[in-house]
């Protein structure tokens, strides 16, 4: 009998060894790339958060600035009761409707608030019962921004601004004015803190005869009745530390808000 030869080959076992380990690089690889890919994701995402979030409060600002001075004294030929038209498109504290103030330390800087991080409007708001004189008040305390709305009174305003349950927190992780963060926060963003000081949420812009200036610079006209621009900046935080570099990241946005009122 003949004995058969078998002629089938197969893999040696280096072979099979050198083709495992190609296969684990391109794995590992693989695996690389799509770790990359998601800490990318998550960062972008929180990135996008923030910026949405941020974006809504400057266009709300903005809208409420615009609306601030409705109806105003100028529309009635008698004067109805004080709450039912706007004195001033901005409130201020001290002193409300009896004395103004000066905003800014080059015009006496004797407002507490519309200031750097305190601004008080005043403009009227449909209610389910119809228009209402309101006074809406944006204030910044620590890292959180807060809204109160409250029907105007014949009062000063910071009482019923800041009664219980009025402010609500409108945005978190508003960096503008963390000073205990300030060291960490102008080493890495050197361009938001130019100077290593707080940025204002709130700068104002005076009407003049000669067109609107700076508030601080508006001379006897530096008062919150002539208050025509707002000019608003946002620096905010992102809730989470960046995936890639483990740090929380900076965004600031700016807008301005233009009383279109021209009566106040």
């Amino acid at each position: 009998m003949k004995r058969q030869v078998d002629n089938r080959k197969g893999f040696t076992l280096i072979e099979l060894l050198l083709a495992m380990a190609v296969f684990l690089v391109i794995c590992g690889a693989m695996f690389g790339l799509l770790e990359v890919s998601q800490q990318r994701y998550s960062s972008e995402t929180q990135l996008s958060g923030a910026f949405q979030e941020t974006r809504l409060a400057v266009d709300q600002i903005s809208r409420d600035v615009n609306d601030a001075g409705f109806p105003s004294a100028g529309m009635f030929s008698k004067l109805p009761d004080p709450t039912l038209y706007a004195f001033s498109p901005v409130a201020w504290v001290p002193g409300y409707s009896a004395t103004s103030c000066f905003i800014g330390t080059g015009g006496g800087g004797t407002c507490t608030t519309p200031g750097d991080f305190d601004l008080i409007l005043e403009t009227t708001l449909q209610t389910p019962t119809g228009p209402v004189v309101s006074w809406i008040r944006y204030q910044l305390q620590g890292t959180t921004l807060y809204r109160a709305v409250a029907a105007k009174t014949d009062t000063d305003p910071s009482g019923p601004t800041t009664a219980p349950g009025i402010m609500v927190p409108f945005l978190t992780n508003v960096m503008n004015n963390a000073t205990g963060q300030f060291l960490q926060i102008t080493a890495s963003y050197p361009t938001m803190f130019p100077t290593g000081n707080p940025v204002p949420i709130f700068q104002f812009m005076c009407d003049t005869p000669t067109g609107a200036v700076a508030c601080p610079l508006a001379g006897t006209y530096n008062s919150p009745q002539n208050i025509r621009d707002v000019d608003i900046t946002l620096i905010v935080q992102t809730q989470q530390p960046d995936a890639q570099t483990g740090q929380l990241k900076l965004i600031e946005l700016n807008g301005r808000g233009h009383r279109l009122n021209p009566s106040n």
